[in-house]
Formats: C-alpha cells, structure tokens, sequence
C-alpha cells in the first residue's frame, strides 16, 4: 500500500499532467479554427478544378494523344503512396488510421504481386511504417519547420512526385490522408492522384464551352496544377483533421485526470485517517496501561 507521501507526490504529478493537457486543449482549439476555415475554403476551389477537368478531359476519352499524366504509363505494377500524417502525437488515433489504411492498402497491392514505393509526408507516418516497409521508403518529407501550409509546400511535393513520375519510377500514385469532418470525426482517405482520375459525373455537365489555346495546350499546365491543388487540399484537411483529434484527446486527457485525481484524493484522505486513527488507538491504550 502506497505511503501518505507517496500519494501527494501522485496528485501533485497529476495535476502538472493536467494543467499540460489543458492548455494544449486550449491551444489546438485555437489552431483548429484558423485550419477549419482554411480547408474549407479550399474545397469550392478543388471542387471547380474538377469540374474544369472533366469538361476538358472529356474530349480525349480512349484517345491516344491524351497527356500522359491523363491515361499514365499504360501499366499498373509500380505502385507510389504518398502517406500524409503529422509532425507530432498527442493527437488521438489520428496518424494510426492514416497508417492501418495505408498498410491495408501495401499489404493488398502486395499480394497481388505489385511493388509498392512509399513517400512520407511528416514525420509519424515514417516511424510508424518503418518497421514494417522501411525499405520501400524512397523519400521523407518533414514539416516541422513549417509554421503554415501554404501552396508552395504541396508545389514541393508535386515537384517531387512529378520528378519520380517522368523517370519512370513508378505507374500509380495514391495519396494518403485525413478529411476533416468535425471535431470527433476524421475520416481516413486515399485519393489517385496519378494518372489524374475524373469523376464521371464532373464531365457530365450541361454547358459546352470552347477553349482557347486547344485543350492539349491547356492540360499541359493545368493537370500538373491540379494535382498540386489536391496535395494542397491534403494538407489542409490534414491539418484541420490533426487539430481536431488533438482538441479531442487532451480534453479526454484531462477529463480522465481530474477522475484519477479525485480517486487518489480519496484514498490518500482515508489512509490519513486511518494513520490518525491508528495514533489515537495507541495513545488511549498507552495512557489506560498507566
């Protein structure tokens, strides 16, 4: 049984514990918001930039000048996923589900006899998948320097991925991570980004425009900034998402330390009054024994 002492000096460690997890509650509900209304605000524009897409890239279906980042190599064996988690933890099961989809995903492209090529994005996701796939790591990239995700951090990325990509390293790119939908709730996503995937319904739509340079022209500068605009987009959500289940966790963290504080408050008041009641046993029995 734990002394008097050693139950203070508990409470005394929790309560530090719990003033931390507060004010990192306090802090990631003040950066959630700024990182809600940037990711946000960039859906409508990621949305447009679809739209945009299919209405251009409808004319080239099953056509064999289409650009190559539109219908890929013509192969499907090499397979790049780019996993986007955070810097830090502390943030609930936020970067584990990024990682269980990307390792569901590995462990499928696997058994069906692809190779599987891994770029990070933050630091979690390479500790995490290192174990596992550590030799498919072909790239890190941290952010830990970088206060705000702004477009020419997913530029660098795209640069990168392009890079790769007319070298030939690789036929598909999917990228990993997290929606923001709410404070409780961050959906775990994975999105091809290479070939450049159009949505059936985003090339449907009712108006015919005409377009000048041609279209080849345009897709020329616009699929590669499309695909920064979905890396962009990533990133937001994975910020806004990071924010969210870190407010999540230190409030359960906190909440979970005023139980723990409140059950050892208990129990050192009963061990105190058992000693003193043990002490007053011992002098009443001393002082009838005179």
């Amino acid at each position: 049984m734990p002394s008097l002492k050693d139950l203070k000096n508990r409470i005394a460690s929790v309560k530090a514990t719990q003033k931390i997890t507060k004010a990192m509650q306090m802090v990631a509900a003040a950066k959630l918001r700024r990182a809600q209304e940037a990711a946000e605000a960039a859906r409508p524009f990621a949305t447009r930039m679809t739209e945009v897409l299919g209405n251009l890239t409808a004319g080239f279906a099953g056509r064999d000048d289409a650009p190559r980042l539109m219908i890929g190599t013509g192969r499907n064996q090499v397979h790049l996923l780019v996993v986007c988690t955070a810097e830090r933890g502390l943030c609930g099961g936020f970067n584990s589900q990024i990682v269980r989809l990307a390792r569901e995903h590995i462990n499928r492209l696997l058994s069906e006899g692809k190779e599987v090529k891994i770029l990070t994005v933050g630091k979690k996701g390479a500790d995490a998948l290192r174990r596992d796939h550590g030799g498919r790591i072909i790239e890190r990239i941290e952010l830990r320097n970088i206060k705000t995700i702004d477009y020419d951090v997913a530029l660098g990325i795209q640069a990168k991925i392009l890079e790769l990509f007319e070298a030939g390293q690789f036929d598909v790119c999917t990228l990993f991570y997290s929606k923001f939908r709410s404070v409780i709730a961050q959906i775990p996503t994975a999105q091809q980004v290479l070939p450049v995937v159009v949505e059936a319904s985003a090339s449907q739509g009712g108006a015919l425009y005409d377009y000048e340079p041609d279209e080849a022209a345009i897709l020329d500068d616009l699929l590669p900034r499309a695909i920064a605009v979905q890396i962009f987009t990533a990133l937001l959500e994975n910020a806004a998402s990071e924010q969210g289940a870190r407010m999540s966790a230190m409030d359960n963290a906190t909440r979970n330390a005023g139980d723990m504080i409140n059950r050892l408050s208990l129990q050192y008041n009963r061990s105190r009054q058992a000693s003193i009641t043990k002490e007053l046993i011992e002098i009443i029995s001393g002082a009838e024994a005179l």
